[in-house]
């Protein structure tokens, strides 16, 4: 069983020790990194999730959800979408099928709006990251054209 939860003082060092595989690490910032960019986006106006990923009672993963990001160069479909800025597996928990179960959940959690109407969900991803491609193309993400910051976007209408 998959879910989604709030960080807390309680598991926020948990999630903070989760890391990806050293070949990786070229694709996604680590997750105290991304908690801090999370307090920053929302002291300036953004609404940012960041939210620990759960098998069971054990933290395998992380991501951070976006909406109304300030303060980025920004993809034309950022503008009133949501986008999956951080996704990653553990290491240790990789190729088990968390990866998959993991977007189910976080794009249910996006289609209840949490911060407001959308009509996309996006995704920058490295155009060498072949697996994260295939995830996401599995859930009906294609390519829009766009790169930023030398980062294809893939969009998913909500």
């Amino acid at each position: 069983m998959i879910t989604l939860r709030k960080i807390t003082l309680e598991n926020r060092r948990d999630i903070f020790n989760l890391e990806v595989l050293e070949e990786q690490k070229k694709y996604v910032a680590s997750n105290l990194s991304s908690v801090a960019s999370c307090y920053v986006l929302s002291i300036n106006g953004g609404n940012p999730f960041p939210l620990a990923i759960y098998a069971e009672e054990q933290p395998v993963g992380f991501v951070m959800i976006t909406y109304g990001i300030t303060g980025y160069d920004l993809p034309r479909i950022a503008e009133g979408n949501y986008c999956i800025l951080r996704l990653m597996i553990d290491q240790q928990y990789q190729n088990k099928g968390y990866g998959r179960k993991a977007m189910e959940r976080i794009i249910e959690f996006i289609r209840t709006y949490p911060a407001g109407p959308a009509e996309y969900c996006w995704i920058p991803y490295s155009p060498d990251n072949t697996s994260a491609r295939k995830l996401y193309e599995s859930f009906g993400f294609r390519d829009n054209g766009e790169i930023c910051h030398d980062e294809l976007i893939t969009v998913l209408q909500l």
